[in-house]
């Protein structure tokens, strides 16, 4: 087993799944803070486009990350011809696959944790006249901040695994676009057993460690202790 390749391709498969989640701590806490205080015709509606990713196959988001991002894309080739970037094949849009996958681990969590906030500390510092950005983040996020901590780990941990959206938006370039699952399964169809031991071993340790932590922080354990 070749362990420096083992580590080029955990580290590609650490870095793709940390981006992956610091775009779902933006996007996901930002709509699930949304939804959990806004009312709004089509909310529900919106609450279940977003968790579509949970249950579509990896290779559907795929196909439509390709539409959306590829040469011939609407965005893609506005992406291309106004800023030179190409998302397709390189370890961005690996990112971008492996975010919109996890999104829903993040978002439903989110969501939860905001609605769990008793309204009425809300309110209270409301009548004290703090502002609503002041209200977010000293005492809205304060209480909800390990059910949002507990859905960015299991998004990190699904961002990790992320094999078929990653597959057909970033392919398996070794060292550039190879991810773990990626790296797995090739080294399974070429029967090298040895080096698809050591990966499986590898992503399992990681999933591990990353879900006993998910579990410590979330909100009904602390309720039991």
């Amino acid at each position: 087993m070749d362990l420096h390749f083992a580590w080029i391709t955990l580290g590609l498969s650490l870095k793709v799944a940390f981006w992956a989640t610091a775009l779902n701590l933006v996007l996901g806490v930002g709509v699930g803070f949304l939804l959990a205080r806004g009312r709004f015709p089509g909310r529900d509606l919106l609450d279940t486009v977003l968790t579509l990713p949970m249950v579509m196959p990896p290779t559907v988001l795929g196909y439509y990350l390709l539409v959306l991002f590829g040469r011939q894309g609407w965005l893609g080739e506005w992406l291309q011809s106004q800023f030179g970037i190409n998302l397709i094949f390189t370890w961005q849009g690996a990112v971008i696959a492996a975010a919109l996958v996890a999104f829903p681990l993040v978002f439903k969590p989110a969501r939860a944790a905001f609605e769990a906030v008793d309204g009425q500390l809300e309110q209270a510092a409301r009548v004290l006249g703090i502002s609503e950005s002041a209200i977010f983040f000293r005492v809205t996020l304060p209480l909800a901040w390990r059910g949002i901590l507990a859905g960015l780990l299991l998004g990190f941990a699904r961002a990790m695994g992320e094999f078929g959206a990653t597959l057909m938006v970033a392919g398996s370039i070794p060292g550039q676009t190879q991810t773990l699952s990626i790296a797995i399964y090739e080294a399974v169809q070429a029967g090298q057993d040895d080096n698809a031991n050591m990966l499986v071993w590898l992503t399992s340790l990681v999933c591990i460690v990353v879900l006993l932590t998910a579990t410590r922080l979330a909100p009904g354990r602390i309720a039991h202790r």
